[in-house]
């Protein structure tokens, strides 16, 4: 009888939630589904809460995924893991599809080398130079990355000899804290030397880039998933360590603007570019931007004619990139894909006969050994990996980056959240991702019959144009020659060309070329 008692009771209080939330739902003016279907109409916004696991785990294919799909996702957890990345019984993927890629073999593979190589940066007058892994830890801030997030990211590079990135969020004390190399990222918000009104700081730019973990300076001019447009940190999340590293008052709102106060024509960037390494102490300086138009881009090539000095590296960020929070119409319409914005770089340089003296790296989806290839192939000297070092760290793909409830502690500042993430194994798979990565980079260049990346030609990789029709890059593409736009430039450049100035940005863009 007691718990026929208690079943009653049970029941009666059930009914009593349920006939409250059902006169609720009635009389709020909110959500029409909720007036007209009360009670019921919460397993709608149930199911649409849990939508992006539903089809992330049960419903899409292995190659289906956005933004990477479940066969990267699960190479970069087994190489992260020491696991080989193998699969049985041949390809999921359309190999006849219209833009489907492909590289080329050699009848004759070489051995791939013992120790990958690396990348010297510094050109002429750099006194300091850097020699730079083929594969890195892209730019990532504290803040949009929890404390030991960012410990064993740098931890992992300091076993695995690459660079960090810091991100445009400033020099924390966890970027510092297991001695990895690091490349310090300065956006326009100046973080971490800035005067209290948000202009530039050398006194405490040369404090912080004096630290003998920073390898290299760098400057942001926009980022791939949403260039154009800054940041705002809420005042909320402006806590007092938050504040007292990037430099900004606590519990207020905190603006990265969209452009830069140290600069505002092509030839200022440069100057300023020059101004960064000399008070560095000669480290290597450079920028980093997604490619908008080819006139800035020429505009620029023609400011490091005119100034006499060159930015030592250039980092190209594709509009496949990641962040944090970006407005949904700018990751999916503005900024140029990673391909085109670095071949437009490299011939860029290359037609100004400046390639030899500056580096390219590439950001944007780079996650596997035929990224690393496929881009050397497109002009990249090195590239940056952000999101698949988080997948190496733990991160699921969850897409919750920008609420703070991230499930696994890679991309939050809760610390209830953040512990689950332990620095020592991390540390140890990020290191085995970028090991084991590199090396597949390797392998794959040496079953094309190459020893070094600069061997490497835009007649090895083609493209499916249609299904039954493939072209190389070389076929594909249009390549400069060196010094092709000083002296001769071809009718599909000359427009741009002569339109681009140094002394100033084209705004707004009136495209002349074919």
């Amino acid at each position: 009888m007691g718990g026929a008692k208690k079943a009653g009771v049970a029941a009666g209080t059930t009914a009593g939630i349920a006939a409250a939330v059902a006169a609720w739902d009635l009389l709020q003016r909110k959500h029409s589904v909720l007036r007209n279907y009360p009670i019921v109409g919460h397993l709608r916004y149930l199911l649409e809460d849990i939508r992006p696991e539903v089809q992330q785990y049960f419903i899409e294919r292995n190659t289906d995924g956005r933004p990477y799909d479940r066969d990267v996702r699960s190479i970069i957890y087994e190489r992260a893991k020491g696991i080989h990345g193998e699969q049985a019984f041949g390809t999921e993927r359309d190999v006849n599809r219209a833009g489907y890629e492909f590289l080329l073999h050699s009848v004759a593979p070489l051995d791939p080398p013992d120790d990958p190589p690396r990348v010297l940066i510094g050109g002429p007058d750099c006194s300091k130079p850097y020699s730079m892994a083929l594969l890195n830890v892209s730019a990532m801030s504290f803040g949009a990355l929890s404390a030991n997030a960012i410990r064993a990211l740098n931890k992992g590079s300091k076993l695995g000899g690459f660079a960090h990135d810091t991100g445009e969020g400033g020099l924390s004390p966890y970027h510092l804290e297991n001695g990895g190399d690091l490349v310090w990222e300065i956006g326009s918000g100046y973080f971490s030397t800035r005067t209290k009104d948000g202009h530039f700081d050398p006194g405490q730019f040369v404090e912080n880039s004096s630290h003998e973990q920073v390898k290299a300076v760098s400057l942001k001019l926009s980022q791939g998933a949403k260039p154009g447009i800054g940041g705002v940190l809420p005042a909320a999340k402006v806590s007092a360590e938050i504040a007292r590293i990037r430099n900004v008052p606590q519990g207020q709102k905190c603006v990265s603007p969209p452009g830069h106060r140290v600069f505002s024509t092509p030839v200022e960037l440069i100057e300023f570019i020059a101004r960064m390494r000399e008070l560095s102490g000669g480290k290597p300086a450079g920028f980093k931007l997604c490619v908008g138009n080819r006139q800035d881009v020429l505009a620029i090539c023609k400011a490091i004619l005119q100034v006499g000095t060159a930015p030592d590296f250039i980092i190209v960020d594709g509009s496949e990139g990641g962040t944090a929070a970006a407005p949904l119409e700018y990751e999916d319409h503005v900024g140029m894909p990673l391909t085109e914005g670095l071949m437009l770089l490299h011939n860029a340089l290359v037609g100004t006969g400046l390639r030899d003296r500056i580096k390219l790296g590439a950001s944007g989806k780079v996650a596997t050994g035929s990224d690393i290839v496929k881009r050397m192939i497109q002009g990249a000297d090195y590239t940056n990996a952000a999101r698949a070092m988080m997948m190496a760290i733990g991160c699921i793909q969850s897409q919750r980056c920008h609420t703070d409830r991230c499930p696994v502690g890679v991309a939050t500042q809760n610390p209830r959240r953040s512990r689950a993430l332990d620095v020592a194994d991390k540390s140890q798979r990020v290191y085995r991702y970028q090991q084991a990565t590199v090396a597949e980079a390797m392998s794959m260049m040496a079953s094309m019959g190459v020893r070094t990346p600069e061997q490497l030609n835009p007649h090895q990789l083609r493209r499916n144009v249609s299904e039954v029709e493939n072209h190389s890059y070389a076929e594909l593409y249009e390549w400069l020659h060196p010094g092709e736009l000083l002296s001769d430039p071809p009718a599909s450049w000359l427009g741009d060309w002569a339109a681009a100035s140094a002394d100033h940005f084209p705004s707004p863009y009136v495209g002349t070329h074919a």
